[in-house]
């Protein structure tokens, strides 16, 4: 089943959904802002994007700027700040059969999903 870590209020996230939906897959929404992923989760979808924990973070957001940047922190220091603050969590993220991929270009999703 293909899983969708989904922000309702980011315009690429409901383009992402709209584009699982019109496939016909089953499919799971996570609402990632209230549900916020666990340490292990967030590791593990980290292995299933093959991505760095800082290449997951949205580097612009304010809470970002405001509170982190210009900071030195480790792997499990970056993973923490997306926990308490799952806004920074790049999005929508879409898992399928142990893979993952940020769905932000329809063109990849629909690549992703076939």
């Amino acid at each position: 089943m293909i899983q969708i870590y989904h922000n309702p209020r980011c315009g690429k996230s409901r383009t992402c959904l709209a584009f699982i939906d019109q496939s016909n897959q089953e499919y799971e929404i996570i609402p990632y802002l209230t549900e916020t992923p666990s340490f292990d989760e967030l590791k593990s979808l980290l292995q299933k994007l093959d991505l760095q924990p800082i290449q997951l973070v949205r580097t612009k957001e304010k809470i970002w700027i405001e509170n982190y940047k210009g900071k030195t922190m480790n792997d499990d220091e970056i993973i923490q700040s997306m926990i308490d603050n799952p806004i920074l969590i790049e999005r929508p993220i879409v898992v399928k059969d142990g893979k993952a991929i940020i769905g932000r270009d329809p063109d990849l999703v629909a690549a992703f999903l076939d």
